[in-house]
């Protein structure tokens, strides 16, 4: 698997984050919750029933979609498109079953277009990052998600670092993020490493 030397770590990390949107409210880790892959079959059903013939590829990613791992209450959904300019089919679709299309971040993150659902004080949300299906931003959460998955005590290890920075940096999100740059940056690094010898 080839990997773009101009794909940014920190568009990477961002995408962790989707803070962006949140700064006021202060970085919240809770205990792994089994309903959240419900949630997220639930959610697919009706993003396929409005988008399934633009669409490749949605895949659950993100804390939510490892078992165990704890999260915030956030389902992050990511989809596939075969060319970036199909995401302009899909933000009226979209609309229509609550998700709201968010372009103000497409200047640090061009190569993804992203949505949201629900508000504050809503506890549920969903946030959908719709890419190209060859894109570096794809194989690269896949590959953090897929690491995770198959490596429960790393997945541990960065649940514990979650807690201890939600506690630490509160409602400075951007800080929170920042600190776990590393841990990430590591464990991408391991996931390339080991595919490359299968």
């Amino acid at each position: 698997m080839i990997f773009q030397t101009n794909y940014k770590v920190e568009t990477f990390i961002a995408f962790f984050c989707s803070e962006f949107s949140e700064m006021s409210r202060p970085v919240k880790i809770v205990d792994y919750d089994s309903r959240w892959p419900i949630l997220y079959e639930k959610e697919k059903r009706l993003i396929l029933d409005v988008i399934e013939h633009i669409i490749v590829r949605i895949e659950h990613i993100g804390s939510t979609a490892v078992p165990g791992l704890g999260a915030k209450t956030t389902i992050d959904i990511m989809v596939a498109v075969n060319h970036l300019k199909d995401a302009e089919q899909c933000i009226e679709p979209l609309q229509r079953i609550g998700y709201e299309y968010v372009p103000e971040f497409e200047d640090s993150m061009p190569e993804r277009r992203y949505f949201r659902k629900g508000h504050p004080p809503e506890e549920q949300h969903y946030h959908l990052h719709m890419v190209e299906l060859t894109s570096d931003f794809w194989k690269r959460h896949l590959l953090f998600h897929d690491y995770l998955h198959t490596h429960p005590q790393v997945a541990q290890e960065y649940c514990e670092l979650k807690k201890a920075l939600a506690d630490k940096y509160g409602l400075d999100r951007e800080g929170y993020t920042d600190a776990k740059t590393s841990f990430i940056e590591s464990v991408v690094a391991k996931a390339k490493a080991e595919r490359k010898t299968q």
